[in-house]
């Protein structure tokens, strides 16, 4: 038994209706590099519609991108190719290996790169904190999902959750005979480089 499925025909859109362009966040050229370099908030989960805007600003920036790499845990539909303009990139997926929220990106010659992928349904404010956070060269580095889960993004914990979780940890901690943890709070940091916004 075989089945086959029809593909939509190529979208011409109207020169006054241009695509939008990828909401991004890189860190600076000089800037030394980190668990992530940068940050790109996608407006859905559909790699197809959204990749390509996302090639167009990182293929002159990286050189051209050949492959990604995500996890399948907020991406419904992975394609084995999606065309972008000029060329094809090959994506694939890994489930424990990769952050769930994050976006592997290569190159042929030039290397690799590390998105953090913020939720599409992030209010503005948040995406915003996000990518100055993923973007800063100061404090300790963080995973994609330490900084979607300190900042309380979707996908995250609820705060009280985390707030019981924290208190059920301290008084494990405390009654095996350590002290208590010291939080500290960062205040929120302005994003440096918005492209799309």
């Amino acid at each position: 038994m075989s089945a086959t499925i029809d593909l939509p025909g190529p979208r011409y859109e109207s020169p006054a209706d241009p695509a939008p362009t990828a909401r991004l966040a890189l860190k600076a050229d000089d800037a030394a590099r980190g668990l992530l370099d940068g940050a790109w908030w996608p407006r859905s989960r559909d790699l197809l519609s959204e990749l390509p805007a996302l090639i167009d600003v990182l293929d002159p920036t990286w050189a051209r991108i050949t492959r990604i790499a995500v996890n399948p845990q907020h991406w419904p539909v992975i394609p084995r190719k999606i065309p972008v303009h000029g060329h094809v990139v090959k994506a694939g997926w890994f489930t424990p290996e990769l952050d769930p929220h994050k976006l592997l990106l290569l190159s042929y010659n030039v290397g690799r790169w590390d998105l953090l992928v913020i939720p599409p349904q992030t209010d503005e404010a948040t995406a915003a904190r996000l990518m100055a956070a993923a973007t800063t060269v100061t404090g300790p580095p963080l995973t994609a999902s330490a900084l979607i889960a300190a900042e309380g993004g979707p996908g995250a914990p609820s705060t009280a959750s985390r707030a019981q979780d924290a208190d059920k940890s301290e008084e494990a901690w405390e009654y095996e005979g350590g002290a208590p943890t010291i939080r500290l709070d960062v205040p929120a940091r302005p994003s440096r480089l918005l492209v799309g916004m």
